[in-house]
């Protein structure tokens, strides 16, 4: 994305607020939010060239991190603790009564793990399918793990009924605005921050590797190193993005972050171009305006509708819509030089003409 296209989008993100509705504004600050995660899968995905589909993982850790605070703020005790016959704090929920902790947690503990996972996974050279395949097992593992211990994090249901953040109501109308804005706000910051990073050795780097890992190798580099650390990143931006969501939706729950988000998430990110960042941005906030819009309307049909979106994609647009843009302006660029080259010619015979008229003797020419 041009800068031009940067500052645009900047100014409609500041222009939505006063021309959409309340509800709308919301659901758009849930979408903006999930794109702070596609940054993070155009990160790992086009730039590292690692396809993972247990970004739900990290997603619901950032989310849940925080939620455990909100819920400890609403209730002192949790309810659903009480009709589990739970009689005192785990002690690793104690913590998260600190809203500091809190929210650390929420960048530490996607960070962490998936720094983990990346040294256990690239050390030993495990790459392609199998990254695939094995993220997706931790997001079907962690899902599970949720709903199976209902009396220490609310089970299927999830953590719901909370409504104030650091003594702030979230459902006043000014919060939600200002929940609006500090999303918005997070996501230009990583745009531009990520962007910035493509841009040094690191993001060329991490290219090189996805194109060539051998070779990258054989040239003396180590490229887990890379890999882990573009790992950790898209991990950290999952995070904020699950803190950010659990505020604009008010819950967090296992059906949010097991497979099948997961690969939502991915295929948002093929749709807009996992390639390029504003892409990433663009697919991940479309897709998800599609899928409300499609499920409100026809609520059986979305399932049908994302398939048949993710396999045009993989089809004919290998790229998505960013490498559509990209080629169109190619073959407009390529236009206007065959149009220049033409009109060279015709611009020294028009001059030949005009001054023979002006009575000067020339020798006309090509």
């Amino acid at each position: 994305m041009r800068w031009s296209g940067l500052i645009l989008a900047a100014a409609l993100l500041a222009a939505a607020p006063f021309v959409i509705s309340p509800y709308n504004l919301s659901l758009l600050g849930r979408f903006l939010a999930l794109a702070i995660l596609g940054l993070g899968i155009a990160i790992v995905w086009g730039y590292a060239g690692i396809l993972s589909l247990g970004q739900g993982v990290f997603f619901g850790l950032g989310g849940y991190a925080l939620a455990m605070h909100l819920k400890l703020v609403a209730d002192g005790f949790p309810d659903f603790m009480v009709w589990n016959g739970v009689e005192s704090l785990p002690w690793w929920w104690t913590p998260f009564s600190n809203p500091g902790f809190a929210l650390a947690m929420v960048v530490v503990a996607p960070t962490a793990v998936a720094v983990f996972l990346g040294v256990l996974f690239f050390r030993r050279r495990v790459t392609g399918v199998y990254i695939a395949l094995i993220t997706q097992a931790l997001a079907l593992a962690f899902a599970t793990l949720l709903i199976s211990q209902q009396g220490s994090t609310g089970g299927f249901n999830g953590l719901t009924n909370f409504n104030t953040f650091l003594g702030m109501k979230l459902s006043a109308p000014h919060i939600r605005l200002a929940l609006y804005g500090v999303t918005a706000a997070f996501l230009v910051s990583g745009f531009l921050a990520m962007r910035w990073m493509t841009g040094t050795h690191f993001g060329k780097m991490l290219v090189a590797i996805r194109d060539g890992e051998n070779r990258v190798r054989f040239l003396g580099y180590d490229p887990s190193l890379y890999k882990t650390a573009a790992f950790g990143i898209s991990a950290l931006l999952a995070g904020v993005s699950g803190a950010l969501f659990t505020l604009h939706l008010g819950v967090i729950s296992p059906a949010m972050v097991g497979v099948l988000p997961s690969i939502e998430m991915v295929i948002g990110v093929a749709i807009g171009g996992r390639e390029a960042l504003g892409g990433a941005v663009f697919g991940t906030v479309f897709m998800n305006i599609l899928k409300d819009r499609v499920s409100s309307a026809f609520p059986n049909a979305w399932l049908y509708v994302v398939g048949a979106m993710f396999v045009l994609v993989v089809i004919a647009l290998p790229r998505g819509f960013a490498g559509l843009a990209e080629t169109a302006a190619a073959s407009r660029l390529r236009a206007l030089g065959r149009l220049r080259g033409k009109s060279a010619p015709l611009a020294r015979k028009a001059v030949a003409v005009e001054v023979a008229e002006g009575a000067v003797t020339v020798e006309r020419g090509d």
